[in-house]
């Protein structure tokens, strides 16, 4: 289904939202001269080479009225972030160290600031775009007082739906993708409100998009049902794991692997709905609080971690989150999980100053272990606060058994017979040997775990 020599299979994703990160005004203005804040990120480089990153997703950046998903304009960056040669210059550093980028592609909704819209707003029915956006109808008035409504998404009249079936939309959008390639060399794009777009422009966007560059990786924003109608041959490369983003955390808070456990057989077992699709997995994102303020112990990051860079799918941190950086968003407001990002503070000041190193080392780990990448997944053993599994590719065998509780504990768990010992990549090269087809290790270490190569 989807192939093996993919790139996105071997990534490790960042996730930055610009606009917060490189501190922008709250709103556009529309008439400063373009602020080169994004460059600031090429700052960041070093530090997730560190991580182990080879691979950028870049939140909303081209020209928007506040947040980025109410889109002005497709074919200019943000100038409260720059223009397009600090974005092209952004991306050449990037790819010249071995880092590839992906943008928020917002292709089912814009602002009210979109110059389309505004052309409606100003001749009305003579206006030539009022066939770009769903279910625009004159007579009744829109809660900002047009004389006309339009279907919203998700009943915000701020952001307006785009009407995905007009020839000219789609050669608008197209070609606004088309620019992206050509002058700033993206690999791919998060498609935001994936689950709200038509099937048959995802079909012409996949389509489109394999004759750009073959290899082009389109991520979908699905938070709810079945990812298959999204992930598919014909659509989408892949959608956001929200079904285990809950599980990964809430496992730990309810001190119940059985959660997290249920979920991964769901998806990725022998039988399971999902096998051999690469899932987008993450522990936070801009839209959720981020993961440290939702542990009740803050130890718990590190098994957290530990799983996902040992799951099946696609891991991703989002920016900060490797210090252990709390968040909380209210009903009125998200701003907490988008700060600016001070590297320097944060690499001087971490609440958790392990982190990054551990993370650095679960993703050279994961680098160096094809099973983790690309291998079938097996449940082992599942407790309350311990969790083993196998990962397998052809001859390559991998078990991580995960220990969430405070004290070590010995575990012991099934292994092909053809193996004769198991050695840990994670800690210290420590070896154990298998015996009757059973491995046994005396100890796990608290709040961490190990990773094992099967070898024979």
């Amino acid at each position: 289904m989807y192939p093996n020599s993919h790139w996105a299979r071997d990534a490790v994703f960042y996730h930055i939202y610009p606009l917060g990160a490189c501190a922008a005004p709250a709103c556009n203005d529309f008439s400063s001269p373009p602020a080169p804040r994004l460059a600031k990120i090429q700052q960041w480089i070093p530090h997730l080479l560190k991580l182990g990153v080879n691979a950028l997703y870049l939140g909303p950046l081209f020209e928007s009225t506040c947040h980025g998903y109410d889109t002005a304009d497709y074919y200019a960056v943000d100038r409260r972030l720059g223009d397009r040669q600090v974005l092209a210059q952004l991306s050449t550093e990037l790819h010249r160290n071995g880092i590839r980028l992906i943008l928020d592609g917002v292709l089912n909704h814009v602002g009210h600031d979109f110059w389309a819209f505004r052309d409606v707003q100003q001749y009305g029915q003579a206006s030539a775009y009022k066939d770009w956006f769903d279910g625009l109808r004159f007579g009744p008035r829109s809660p900002y007082g047009d004389p006309f409504t339009y279907q919203p998404w998700s009943g915000h009249y701020d952001l307006v739906r785009l009407n995905q079936g007009h020839p000219h939309v789609r050669a608008h959008l197209f070609d606004a993708i088309r620019m992206w390639v050509e002058q700033f060399n993206i690999d791919g794009l998060r498609l935001d409100a994936a689950d709200c777009l038509d099937p048959d422009f995802m079909r012409a966007l996949r389509e489109f998009t394999s004759r750009l560059r073959p290899d082009f990786w389109l991520l979908g924003e699905v938070v709810q049902g079945d990812y298959r109608r999204w992930a598919n041959p014909q659509t989408l490369d892949s959608v956001t794991n929200y079904e285990c983003y809950k599980g990964l955390f809430s496992s730990l808070v309810d001190k119940n692997y059985f959660e997290i456990a249920y979920a991964l057989n769901r998806q990725f077992s022998p039988d399971g709905l999902y096998t051999g699709l690469p899932l987008y997995n993450f522990v936070d994102n801009h839209d959720v609080d981020r993961v440290a303020s939702r542990l009740e112990d803050p130890a718990h990051l590190y098994p957290l971690y530990l799983l996902l860079f040992s799951m099946p799918g696609v891991p991703s941190i989002y920016y900060g989150s490797e210090f252990g950086l709390e968040g909380r968003r209210t009903p009125y407001d998200d701003h907490a999980l988008r700060p600016a990002f001070d590297l320097l503070a944060l690499q001087r000041n971490s609440p958790h100053p392990r982190l990054v190193d551990d993370i650095a080392r679960l993703a050279s780990v994961r680098q160096a272990l094809p099973a983790l990448r690309h291998g079938a997944y097996t449940q082992l053993h599942v407790a309350a606060q311990q969790f083993a599994f196998a990962r397998q590719s052809g001859s390559d065998c991998v078990v991580v058994l995960l220990n969430a509780s405070a004290a070590p504990v010995p575990l012991e768990v099934a292994a092909p017979a053809h193996f004769t010992r198991a050695l840990d990549c994670l800690n210290h090269a420590e070896s154990f040997p298998i015996q009757a087809g059973k491995l046994r290790v005396d100890t796990v270490y608290p709040y961490w775990g190990r990773i094992l190569r099967l070898e024979k």
